[in-house]
Order: C-alpha cells, then structure tokens, then sequence
C-alpha cells in the first residue's frame, strides 16, 4: 500500500518524520512512502503551492499523509499562490468532503486542559466537518462600493446535495458511536444555515435509531467550555467547523494532540494534525508529533483496513504519556524525537 507523504512547511517534516518511525515499527513492509514538496516549499521550488507532480502522487496513493502548511515568506502572494491553497486544492481535486476530527481527554492530560479537570475529563467526541462548500469555496473578491470604498466579499453557500451526503456522515458516526448527533448552525439569521436544518431533519428520517438535536453555533461554542461532555457527534458546516475543532483541541489539553481525517466518498483519504505549521518553532525539536502519529492511526484505521496497527499506536500514545512523556505544549521538555521516541518505547 502506497502512502504519500506531503510533509509540508515549518513542523510538517518533523513531525512526519517521527510519524513514519512509528508506522516502520507497526507495519513493516506493508507500507510504502513516497514524498512530494507542498505549500511553502513547492512554491519556492516550483512556483506553485500544488504542483501537478505532487497532485499525481496524491491521486495514486492509498492514503495521504500530510504535515501542515504556511510559510511567512509567502504572505505577500497573491491569494492562488499561497501554502495554504495546496490543502484546499488537494480536498477539491480528491474530492475530500468530510473531516472527520476526534477530540478525546487522554487522563494523563487532564491538568493541561484549559478547563477544569472534572469537565474537561468528559471529553470524548467526534466533530464531522464538511470541508468543500462554505465561505471557503464560494465566490470571493475585492470591489468598490458606489461611495467609492474598498469591500471584500466572501459568499457562503451550500446546496441540498453538500448538505445531505456530511449528514449522512455525521449520522453513520453516530451510529457507531453514542448514537447521539448535535448539528450545528446558525439558521436563525442565515439562510444557508436555514437550508442545511432542513436538510439534516429530512435525512434524519433514515436514521431513527440516532437522537439528533440542534444548535446555534454561538451557543455550542460556550457549551464546549461550560459542559463539553453533553456531545458525543457535531456535524457542522466548513467555516463554524474550522473553528470549534480548534476550540475543542484545547479543552482537551493541547492542539498538539488532535488529529484529523479528510476522507472521499470511498474512504480514501488525508490525514493531519489540526495545528498548524507554527513556523516560531520550525526546526528547534519543540512541536508535539503525537497528533500526527495520531492521524497515522485513523489512517490505518479508515484507508488501510488495519484496525489492530491502529488500536496499537493509539495505545502506544496513551502508555507514552502515562510513563510521563511530555512535550513543551503539554508542559514537559521532550523533544520531537524523544517524543516519537517515548511512543517507539512504548509499542
């Protein structure tokens, strides 16, 4: 089975870097890695954040496994050449609708959570995030108003179809789960939201068994804080979800720690920590590769159909910690690779 392996900007390559020992000593030869420059570092060495080259790799392979991208240095580009247009590209181009991004108190944790460690420690769901539609995707540009000033403009919108099939998602993660799915919205001022309710309550026809409720995104966003265990599924649009998977990695202890998945109508999919490339740190051995070692195991577990190398790093990770393993974010002074190493120890 081919992995592709798009390590990235600032953290990408260190973090994947730890990932793949991992996978060596889980798999064996039953991976195979081929590499591929993306963001930051595509565009320095070709001249676009994608390159078809890079592109092709990610169509072939089995899964992908992807660092983060956003380089400084790019900022002043226009807006199709920045790092972070290679993500949405690759989600588009593979066609990468649902984000799939646990968020789970590991005990061992409980003190490096912003919230108190009694709430913090009911922590255990499953944000499904719908990631081709939504301001993200829509028509976008700059203009100027018949007064003369300058006006951005970024349209949300979803129609009936996007909205359906990350239902069905957010409903067949719930029924393997709790069997509980909140989904999110805004519908009280916004149409799209008003369209996306709809569409929820007539797909949840199909799926008696699961008990679905509704929330404004404001409202789940302090609820996150004051009383996270109530959720088991949120299913969300692009935008709210971009955010509240952030809110919930640090209720849970440290973005450093949450890891996500991309996946396609088959099951084919990218997977990545949520942080980003923190480039303050780049190359200094302080990032936390555990999200990423993390994502390796959703990788095995949703693309690879290797469910038991999954269960083994994921108890890897949580042995690592117990044994007192900690990187800066949690609190400790493990490097990158004494991190990647503790999890190596612990298998």
């Amino acid at each position: 089975m081919l992995v592709a392996l798009l390590p990235g900007d600032g953290i990408g390559p260190e973090v994947i870097e730890q990932t793949v020992r991992v996978l060596h000593a889980v798999c064996g030869d039953a991976l195979t890695f081929e590499e591929a420059p993306v963001g930051g570092a595509a565009y320095k060495a070709s001249g676009h954040p994608l390159p078809d080259a890079t592109l092709d790799l990610a169509k072939r392979a089995d899964a992908i496994l992807f660092g983060a991208v956003g380089d400084p240095d790019c900022d002043a580009l226009e807006r199709r050449l920045r790092p972070e247009q290679a993500i949405l590209g690759l989600r588009k181009e593979l066609g990468l609708f649902a984000n799939l991004r646990p968020a789970k108190l590991f005990a061992e944790l409980a003190d490096a959570s912003a919230l108190r460690p009694e709430v913090a420690a009911a922590i255990d769901m499953v944000i499904v995030r719908e990631l081709n539609g939504d301001v993200y995707f829509g028509e976008k540009g700059m203009r100027t108003t018949p007064a003369g000033r300058r006006q951005g403009y970024d349209v949300m919108s979803y129609d009936e179809d996007e909205v359906a099939r990350i239902a069905r998602v957010g409903f067949e993660t719930a029924r393997a789960r709790k069997g509980r799915l909140c989904s999110v919205d805004k519908a009280n001022v916004l149409e799209t939201s008003q369209l996306w309710r709809d569409v929820v309550i007539e797909i949840s026809a199909d799926y008696p068994d699961i008990a679905l409720s509704h929330m404004y995104v404001d409202n789940c966003a302090m609820q996150l804080v004051r009383n996270p265990g109530q959720f088991d599924v949120i299913v969300t649009g692009n935008l709210f979800g971009d955010i509240l998977s952030d809110q919930a990695s640090m209720c849970a202890g440290s973005i450093g720690m949450l890891p996500s998945a991309s996946l396609d109508s088959a099951g084919k999919g990218l997977y990545e920590p949520i942080h980003g490339s923190a480039p303050d740190i780049a190359g200094q051995g302080k990032a936390n590769p555990l999200a990423t070692i993390l994502s390796a195991a959703m990788m095995l577990r949703y693309s690879l159909n290797r469910p038991a190398d999954a269960d083994r790093i994921e108890a890897a990770v949580a042995k690592a910690l117990a044994g007192g393993a900690r990187s800066p974010d949690l609190g400790g002074a493990l490097t990158t690779a004494q991190m990647g190493e503790a999890v190596l120890a612990a298998l």
